[in-house]
């Protein structure tokens, strides 16, 4: 017992010698970063939310719920300052933040500004703070303040509102919390084989003359910001490229970050077993981990020394001897200790962040093989994407054809994180010069556009068109609806007008559109879509981000860059002779697609969904022009009305958990289905483990996991080495009958061919609630099992 306490006293001194030797240290020194001209900084948080019954945002599905998680969600941020005030002022620094999310929300947004507020004053607000969302259409819904966007999630849902905003504030403060001198990298790079026009016929009647100046029907570049701390080397990428987060399908139930997010996994993956260019306490002081603790060091690359020299044999003896644990009472802390990327397992490192944002994706699918009907397998009709007239037969088709949609979004998020990957280590385009930013709020319902022909319109109170009920290639819609409507007909229209007549003045702004559901001028209960929207532009030096609210077509997108650079380039001359100009779509706010004047006339799903009329983009050009003269002459812009806060009016409906229960004799986190006993496998093979659970509303387990696998290190202790934010593990929730207190958590961990060989376990972390009761949390394993080379 003496020896064991003073094992305890010397880790503490042995930990304050590490950081004392780390002092010691020469700071290493890096060409790309050895005269910082910025304050940088990166954050990243769960933003995850309810993984159980909870309607998924994107495809408005009503059979989609949320029961599981295959890939956690997270906001990732970026803060960039200068790197000294001018005048004895404050830093002029502007802040990006990337969501696995559908879409920015209003609601979501002031919350996190409010609460930023709070925080820092008036360092941060909505002139220099930018959300942005992925654009999947696998995360958890009820998350907006517009009626349209949570009919199908039954209203509002808390959970999921709470573990955005909470997400987006603690990745924005951890990126406050590392601000350090550093310097930014720029890269570009074309990338192929990743998105396709899913509505040609619409891109088609654009000008001739128009898409003659481009070699493809979408954008194939994609855009990298290479961030690197003086001290640290890399700690960040940001990049954009345009592709929709439909990679998973319509059908899909488990809560996923789609193709962008797998893409940030594997980068980050990537760059924390290849250190490229990170000095770490090893490479620089000589220090054998082994003299340190394992468990607060550890990672799976370095915890299976000792068992590799054991032979199979002597494997599956041991796995025999390990059965299941049962359910046993636990924090919902050890789920954030035990989870493979805890943020105890090195805690002297700064993070490395590695985000793939959205652009202008309105017209872009990731199911690059085209689309094709269900039923015949030949190719969907080219204007209107139907089969027979039917527009439900007719579906894209990912890369990874005829496997499922988890292939296709793997190679998709894989074809990004390569690119990325290449860029980030080939960037050498020092961004230099100043950070600035400018903001406004436009009512997009009524306002007045003068046209390059100098005719003057108006935009439109919103609505949407039949053809936004037929859907998308991606996710098609159901009844008698289909792309290229520009009609309507008389059924559809009496069901449109139960809920209100549109005017003969909105009919009329809004044609060729036939309107389906007036949206802009419903207000009950409250306001079904959004009028006041937010623009913005920040600078960093010679890149331009231009923040809209809404998802820009192609052609869209590229009109709206070009405007911006003429602009800039008459005001402000050789200074933005150099500038890049980024569109980061879905940022701020929502208010669905943006098109072409000549894609409106197609009425595809797109054109259906622009809400505000034909001249929708001219009148966001206009306003970007206004924000764009005002950056270069460094005026003031007006700041326009303020959106309407509705969070106080939000109506949910969604039921709350009563109690969950399991069997007579049976406890929580018992195994229902263990491994098969005696089992061994190999890459390829999938593990499966079921235990009694509870719902997992009961307790997001933010930053933590639901399930673990666990390997067996060469001094016997069970070592974390994938959890539900790996690729290979899916975790799957499930009750028995739909109203039944008993659910179950099964674990399935599909072997990757970088496992190595070993002795591993599934493990569950889980929350109950007894009716009346409050929450309790509780773990379990499995039986142990071998992995084979």
């Amino acid at each position: 017992m003496a020896r064991s306490c003073e094992s305890h006293r010397r880790l503490p001194l042995l930990l304050m010698a590490l950081v004392f030797v780390v002092t010691l240290i020469p700071k290493p020194t890096y060409g790309e970063a050895s005269s910082p001209n910025y304050m940088i900084g990166v954050g990243s948080h769960d933003i995850t939310g309810p993984a159980a019954d909870v309607n998924m945002m994107g495809y408005a599905n009503p059979a989609q719920n949320a029961a599981g998680i295959h890939m956690r969600l997270r906001a990732r941020a970026f803060i960039v300052a200068e790197s000294s005030s001018s005048n004895g002022g404050q830093q002029e620094r502007v802040v990006f933040v990337n969501t696995d999310a559908c879409m920015a929300s209003t609601a979501v947004t002031l919350r996190v500004l409010a609460r930023l507020k709070d925080r820092y004053g008036d360092l941060y607000t909505e002139k220099n703070v930018a959300i942005s969302g992925t654009h999947t259409h696998s995360g958890p819904g009820g998350y907006l303040q517009y009626v349209l966007y949570i009919v199908t999630s039954l209203g509002f849902v808390r959970q999921s509102f709470d573990a955005l905003v909470n997400g987006i504030e603690q990745a924005i403060v951890q990126a406050h919390n590392n601000l350090r001198p550093g310097s930014i990298f720029f890269n570009e790079g074309e990338l192929l084989e990743t998105n396709i026009n899913r509505s040609p016929s619409a891109y088609l009647n654009n000008p001739a003359e128009e898409r003659a100046m481009y070699k493809y029907d979408v954008d194939k570049n994609m855009s990298l910001l290479k961030f690197v701390d003086e001290e640290w080397g890399p700690v960040g990428s940001f990049s954009w490229f345009p592709v929709h987060g439909t990679a998973m399908n319509r059908t899909n139930e488990l809560i996923s970050s789609d193709n962008k997010g797998a893409a940030s996994r594997f980068m980050e993956d990537w760059f924390a077993h290849s250190k490229v260019g990170r000095p770490s306490v090893k490479d620089n002081a000589s220090i054998k981990l082994s003299s340190l603790s394992k468990q607060s060091l550890r990672r799976k690359s370095s915890i299976l020394g000792e068992l590799q020299q054991v032979t199979e044999e002597t494997a599956h003896n041991i796995a025999r001897s390990i059965g299941p644990s049962g359910g046993m009472p636990t924090t919902r802390m050890a789920s954030i200790m035990h989870r493979v990327r805890s943020v105890f397992t090195n805690p002297l490192d700064p993070p490395f962040v590695a985000a793939f944002c959205q652009s202008n994706e309105g017209d872009n699918s990731p199911n690059v093989l085209g689309a094709f009907c269900l039923d015949s397998g030949l190719p969907c009709d080219f204007n209107h994407s139907t089969c027979n007239g039917r527009n439900e037969l007719c579906v894209g088709r990912g890369p990874a054809y005829p496997e499922d949609h988890f292939a296709s979004t793997k190679i998709i998020g894989q074809r990004q994180s390569d690119k990325a990957i290449d860029l980030f280590q080939t960037a050498t385009k020092k961004v230099d010069g100043k950070i600035d930013y400018r903001q406004a709020y436009v009512d997009m319902s009524s306002l007045g556009v003068v046209l390059t022909s100098g005719e003057v319109v108006s935009t439109c109170p919103a609505a949407v068109g039949f053809s936004f009920a037929a859907g998308t290639t991606d996710g098609p819609g159901a009844f008698d609806f289909t792309q290229g409507d520009n009609k309507g007909n008389l059924f559809w229209k009496i069901v449109g007008g139960a809920l209100r007549v549109p005017s003969q003045e909105q009919v009329n702004c809004q044609q060729p559109k036939p309107v389906l559901i007036d949206t802009g001028e419903m207000f009950t209960p409250y306001a079904w879509a959004p009028a006041v929207l937010p623009i913005q532009i920040l600078r960093i030096g010679q890149i331009i981000i231009l923040s809209v609210p809404g998802e820009f077509t192609t052609m869209a997108g590229r009109r709206l860059r070009q405007a911006v650079r003429a602009t800039l380039l008459e005001k402000g001359g050789s200074e933005f002779q150099d500038a890049h100009i980024i569109i980061a779509g879905l940022t701020g706010s929502y208010s669905q697609y943006i098109t072409t004047f000549e894609e409106y006339e197609m009425q595809r799903y797109e054109g259906a969904s622009t809400l505000y009329g034909p001249h929708t983009l001219s009148g966001y050009i206009q306003e970007f022009e206004k924000l764009a003269t005002s950056l270069v002459q460094d005026t003031d812009i007006a700041p326009g009305p303020s959106p309407p806060d509705l969070l106080d009016k939000q109506l949910g409906f969604l039921p709350g958990v009563v109690a969950d229960g399991t069997p007579t004799g049976v406890d929580f986190g018992d195994c229902k289905d263990d491994v098969p006993a005696n089992s061994s496998y190999k890459a390829g093979d999938t593990v499966h483990a079921q235990f009694y659970t509870g719902c997992p509303r009961n307790d997001l387990l933010t930053e933590g996991t639901y399930a673990l696998v666990e390997v067996l290190d060469g001094t016997a202790k069970w070592q974390p080495a994938y959890d539900d934010d790996d690729w290979s593990v899916k975790y799957l929730w499930s009750r028995p009958m739909k109203y039944s207190t008993y659910s179950f958590g099964t674990v399935e961990w599909t072997v990757p061919e970088s496992a190595q060989p070993g002795v591993y376990r599934i493990r569950h972390f889980g929350a109950y609630k007894r009716l009346f009761g409050e929450v309790k949390h509780f773990t379990g394993t499995s039986s142990a099992f071998v992995v084979t080379i």
